[in-house]
């Protein structure tokens, strides 16, 4: 199967850890098949050797328990524990190596993906499903072949001491291996239904939690319980759906299993009164059907086990399947030295290919350390058209030059190395504050952290936190305000320093004090910088070298404050509307 082999690939680095497991398996699982001969020798051959004496018996008997404890209480259990220690090892190590491989493939993932993805079903493959493909290990590359070898071993020990009986004991082994494959086929599917129907209430409970906030203010409680309920019954039905065929899986397996010692008890019950089976051979036959039907019944478990792993390995591969939007090409080089002329070249782009351009024939360019502001209505494709730049998306048609080469001839990440962006809703990670700072530039010293904070306008604030630039500052940020959030994320780009710099409605929804704070913030930030401002209130960018008026992903207008107002267009009547014309405007 291809699926496993993909997988075996991840096992391969830990093979001779994999083969010494097995081997030390080998001894665990060989060592109590002794039990029903010590029996057997200790029945036929001391108890009922009449040419022994008491005393010889006695001495017999001892000899033989004496080494018999040996090597059940000396022998064997260093074997038990190092099985037990390798072979989790092995599968924890191989998790380890999965889950770094996917969350370098959730790094490299476009954000059209990510549009279209629950954050909580993500999560639940690379953490949940991920987990349940260790038992591939654990049981079918280990367990499985260990129980097989100890069926194997004990039918080979039971063709020495009577082949009938042998015979009569595994005469039931194929109708058992019909019945595993009828209902295992279908259990995978099953399976697979049931860990998809879990993620979907991961990814419902995740958005939920995140939003618990529209939640209490809209009084949404008893709707969002139905909503869940929904997904938490389709959950239930997927889950009673499994359980069911499973036990049906169970029922049939087992009552095999369980037949076949019963009609070995007959048959050597018979043997022993009619044609002079020795009591110890019926006796030790009996305690090898033990050693037969329990790795049997594991491999039923097992069955279950592996068909849970193999559907998560299903769902785990198909993620890491997913193509990536943004590939570097073969001879991409890396970005060394930015000057920051930027160039538009006829740029079309649609987020899908059924769907309608959201920009269309986009030309535009800019100079090294110019500052370029978009405006206009929202849906217009302003957002839009700065994400082009650091490759969130690669154009559909057309191209984006970078000083004077195409920014797909440079790998990705060097270009985004030389970008530094502020959005409205910046998000910080649930750490401090001077970790979240550092993000700009993760090898940076306590100084050059503190120097960018005070250019943001964010040192005077942070310091007067609990901790100061230790301060949790909780998932996204939540225990600090929306304008000390952005004081934060400038802090970080002024620590980055890069040369491009885009502002994603930066100063958007915040109150006037911190309004003022972070324009301030940005004017320096944007000084003998090339910048683009994404902005709302047209105030904010009267001081833009130029403006450009995106409309249903055209430019519409483009020129200065100035030439733009005397031109009484469409960004006029926009300044009219927010009644613009009578405040002094501000610089960035």
């Amino acid at each position: 199967m291809g699926i496993i082999r993909r997988y075996l690939q991840f096992v391969k680095p830990y093979k001779w850890r994999l083969l010494l497991t097995i081997f030390i398996g080998i001894l665990k699982f060989g060592i109590p098949l002794l039990l029903p001969l010590i029996i057997k020798y200790v029945i036929d051959d001391v108890i009922g050797a009449e040419a022994l004496s008491q005393a010889e018996k006695i001495d017999q008997l001892l000899l033989v328990m004496g080494l018999a404890f040996f090597i059940f209480l000396i022998v064997r259990p260093p074997i038990e524990y190092f099985r037990q220690y390798l072979a989790q090892w092995i599968g924890s190590k191989i998790l380890y190596d999965i889950r770094d491989r996917l969350f370098d493939h959730i790094q490299k993932l476009s954000l059209r993906f990510y549009s279209q993805s629950k954050t909580g079903e993500i999560i639940s493959r690379v953490i949940y499903d991920v987990e349940q493909t260790k038992q591939f290990v654990i049981t079918g590359l280990m367990n499985i072949w260990l129980d097989m070898m100890t069926i194997a071993i004990a039918v080979s020990i039971m063709f020495t001491l009577d082949v009938w009986l042998t015979l009569i004991s595994i005469i039931l082994f194929p109708l058992f291996g019909v019945s595993v494959k009828y209902f295992y086929s279908r259990l995978r599917r099953l399976t697979r239904e049931r860990s998809q129907a879990l993620a979907e209430v991961q990814g419902h409970l995740h958005e939920r939690v995140q939003g618990m906030p529209v939640i209490r203010s809209f009084a949404l409680e008893d709707y969002e319980q139905k909503q869940f309920d929904e997904k938490n019954y389709k959950h239930l039905n997927k889950s009673l759906d499994h359980t069911s065929w499973n036990a049906k899986a169970y029922t049939v397996t087992h009552t095999i299993t369980d037949l076949a010692p019963l009609l070995v008890v007959g048959l050597g019950g018979y043997l022993v009164i009619s044609w002079g089976l020795s009591i110890g051979t019926m006796v030790a036959f009996v305690g090898y059907m033990d050693r037969v039907y329990n790795p049997l019944r594991r491999l039923v478990n097992s069955a279950t086990i592996l068909t849970q792993a193999l559907a998560s390995m299903d769902r785990v591969f198909e993620f890491l399947d997913e193509k990536y939007d943004i590939l570097d090409k073969k001879d991409a080089k890396k970005l060394e030295k930015v000057n920051g002329r930027v160039q538009f070249d006829d740029v079309s782009f649609r987020y899908d290919e059924e769907e309608a351009k959201v920009l269309q024939n986009i030309s535009l360019d800019v100079k090294e350390g110019e500052t370029i502001a978009f405006v206009g209505m929202s849906g217009g494709g302003k957002s839009t058209l700065v994400s082009l730049i650091p490759r969130f998306y690669d154009v559909t048609e057309g191209r984006i030059l970078l000083d004077d080469q195409d920014i797909r001839n440079y790998e990705v990440r060097s270009v985004r190395d030389n970008i530094g962006m502020v959005l409205q809703d910046n998000i910080l990670f649930s750490d401090s504050v001077v970790m979240n700072i550092r993000m700009g530039k993760p090898d940076a010293t306590d100084e050059e952290v503190i120097a960018a904070a005070k250019a943001a306008n964010a040192h005077e604030f942070i310091m007067d936190l609990s901790d100061g630039y230790d301060t949790l500052v909780g998932e996204r940020g939540v225990k600090l305000s929306g304008g000390q959030k952005q004081r934060v994320a400038i802090a970080r780009v002024f620590l980055k320093n890069p040369p491009l710099l885009i502002l994603d409605e930066a100063t958007s929804a915040l109150d006037l004090e911190s309004e003022h704070l972070i324009q301030e913030a940005l004017e320096k930030l944007a000084h003998d910088r090339t910048t683009f401002i994404v902005a709302h209130r047209l105030a904010t960018i009267t001081h833009a070298d130029r403006i450009v008026l995106v409309e249903d992903g055209q430019i519409k207008e483009m020129g200065s404050h100035e030439e733009l107002m005397k031109k009484k267009g469409h960004y006029y009547d926009l300044f009219q509307v927010q009644h613009l014309d009578q405040i002094e405007p501000s610089t960035i």
